[in-house]
């Protein structure tokens, strides 16, 4: 006899035999009762959960000559013969993810028109609905809306959202939930008894997790572990089949890091890794067992752990040993790991300092800084640092503060009198005072808060300075360099001009600029008496005039090219020409 996948023969049939629905089995079965049918249904769900299962029972049991007194079909009359043996010509499955053009539409349109010869209805089953495209929909809502009255449209779909609000608002919306794990292992220890399969609940449990709430993906890796093991399913044939990394090890990570052993912490990292799984994913399966652990503390949420009962015994053991704020601060720290582990470069060094900071969260001597960042611990070094340089600075001071003598020699062959040492009091010679932390805070507070252009905009054009301090041409650059730093921001064009012009000393103390544009030349000019105040008292001196011009033809520079550029560079420095020549360097 030929082999069938479990998901096939053990398929339900009835209402009674879908696993995890419950309340929309009992729905459509009053629906059958009470005869109370709408001329179309939407059933929307996950993969798997029983979408087409409970549309092909639904169509089976309204067409039924002979229903029980539940809801159930038959199983017995023409209608129901026909249906199992899949000859029925009243109930149509059409997959709209390969037949999702408008002529498959139009051709089903045409079908509907035909009454059924026999039964009550004419049932068009129409599975991953979403698939159709945008023409197909626009000719399929006619007929959605006022189909013949023998004729019912049952539209299955994983991804309700692809849906056009129009085919939505038409139809009667049943919405599949996701297995639970408990049913899924019970569904499954039914399959293992009838297959003559041995099992460990354990073993079910990692398949019903595996699954991720789907009936039929449950059912698959069902046999392909069975076939793994002989028919023998263990909890490590399973785990070692399905690349699941085993449950021990995060209940050995958890009491190590309440112990503080991060060095066992690390060598049991190197072992997972060692054996293929990625960081990410034993940060992730920590995580979860951490949530475990803290949902096992109290009764009231023990009922939220999804797992066979040896697991939900050894999860309130550990419980009892863990902390709040151990579970609190590592679930913290894990989700921290999470999110960075895709853009982080090291991710092995990323999880391994998440491992370290949990393992120091129950630091007895270190309570207040375990867990978190280094720079927390910084703080307190500068605490202790801070004060000790402040009373340094005041003993040096102190010190300094008292008065130095200088003695003074007479000339030998003066009066004896005259040889006694003079003593000449001086003033005291004081240090200058060590700025503590807040000193140096505080002043680069006020230079931050104060705006760039204030020095500026505070000099008057008619500022009086009696000081005719000398200046060179380099102490000019410099102040003039500060001073275009220094403009405001509706000047910063003009500043960056400014920057690449160099002003010269003409007639000293006369300071000249010259520009190659009369542009630049007249917004100069419109503030040239800000800009000798600003140089006057930069340079602390009074006598300083200021004028602009233009640069005549002659003292304008030629705009040398690339090639031209290069070719000074040789002429002018007989080294770039050595190395030009000898790696035949050429300008592109």
């Amino acid at each position: 006899m030929d082999y069938i996948v479990s998901a096939r023969k053990y398929r339900p049939m009835t209402f009674d035999s879908v696993v995890g629905q419950s309340s929309l089995t009992i729905t459509l079965k009053n629906a059958v009762k009470s005869g109370k049918l709408a001329h179309a249904f939407l059933f929307c769900g996950p993969r798997g959960v029983g979408k087409t299962t409970c549309a092909r029972i639904f169509a089976k049991a309204i067409n039924c000559q002979n229903p029980s007194p539940d809801g159930e079909a038959c199983n017995e009359c023409e209608s129901c013969r026909s249906f199992n043996e899949q000859r029925s010509m009243n109930i149509f499955e059409l997959d709209a993810a390969s037949n999702n053009g408008v002529d498959d539409i139009r051709d089903l349109i045409q079908q509907t028109l035909i009454p059924p010869q026999t039964g009550k209805y004419k049932v068009f089953i129409i599975d991953e609905v979403h698939m159709l495209s945008q023409a197909a929909f626009n000719a399929f809502l006619k007929t959605l809306e006022e189909p013949p009255s023998y004729v019912i449209f049952i539209l299955a779909t994983t991804e309700k959202h692809k849906l056009l609000p129009t085919i939505i608002s038409r139809c009667q919306i049943y919405d599949f939930e996701r297995m639970s794990v408990a049913d899924t292992i019970n569904h499954l220890k039914m399959v293992a008894e009838k297959e003559g399969i041995t099992y460990e609940e354990e073993a079910l449990n990692i398949i019903a997790e595996k699954a991720d709430g789907g009936m039929r993906d449950a059912l698959s890796i069902f046999d392909q572990c069975a076939s793994f093991s002989q028919n023998n399913l263990t909890y490590a044939k399973v785990i070692e089949n399905l690349n699941v990394l085993d449950a021990e090890y995060y209940f050995k990570i958890v009491d190590l890091a309440i112990d503080n052993k991060v060095s066992d912490v690390m060598l049991l990292l190197n072992d997972v890794i060692t054996k293929g799984f990625d960081g990410g994913h034993l940060v992730n399966g920590l995580a979860a067992h951490i949530r475990n652990v803290m949902m096992a503390k109290d009764e009231k949420t023990l009922k939220l752990l999804e797992t066979s009962a040896r697991h939900r015994e050894r999860y309130q053991e550990q419980a009892k040993r863990c902390p709040d704020r151990f579970l609190y601060k590592a679930l913290r720290l894990t989700n921290r790991c999470d999110m960075d582990y895709r853009q982080s470069s090291n991710k092995r060094l990323l999880v391994e300092l998440t491992l370290i900071e949990i393992a120091q969260i129950t630091q007895e001597d270190d309570s207040e800084g375990a867990g978190r960042r280094p720079a927390r611990r910084l703080k307190t070094l500068f605490k202790k640092l801070v004060p000790a340089s402040r009373q340094q600075a005041t003993q040096q001071v102190a010190a300094s503060g008292q008065t130095a003598q200088t003695i003074t020699m007479a000339p030998v062959g003066t009066n004896p009198a005259a040889t006694t040492p003079a003593v000449t009091p001086q003033k005291p010679m004081v240090k200058p005072p060590v700025l503590n932390l807040s000193q140096i805070t505080h002043s680069f507070d006020k230079l931050r808060n104060e705006p760039k252009d204030t020095v500026y905009q505070r000099v008057d054009e008619r500022v009086d300075i009696k000081e005719n301090k000398p200046f060179t041409q380099e102490d000019l650059e410099r102040e003039w360099l500060a001073m275009c730093m220094r403009m405001p921001q509706p000047m910063h064009g003009l500043a960056s001009r400014l920057k690449n012009v160099k002003p010269r000393i003409t007639d000293y103390p006369n300071i000249e600029l010259v520009v190659d544009n009369q542009s630049v030349q007249s917004q100069v000019a419109a503030i040239s008496g800000r800009i000798r105040a600003t140089m006057a008292k930069a340079l602390n001196n009074g006598e300083i005039q200021f004028t602009v011009r233009l640069a005549a033809i002659e003292e304008v520079g030629k705009v040398l090219s690339k090639r031209e550029l290069f070719a000074q560079l040789r002429e002018q420095n007989p080294a770039i020409d050595r190395l030009s020549t000898l790696l035949d360097l050429e300008v592109s």
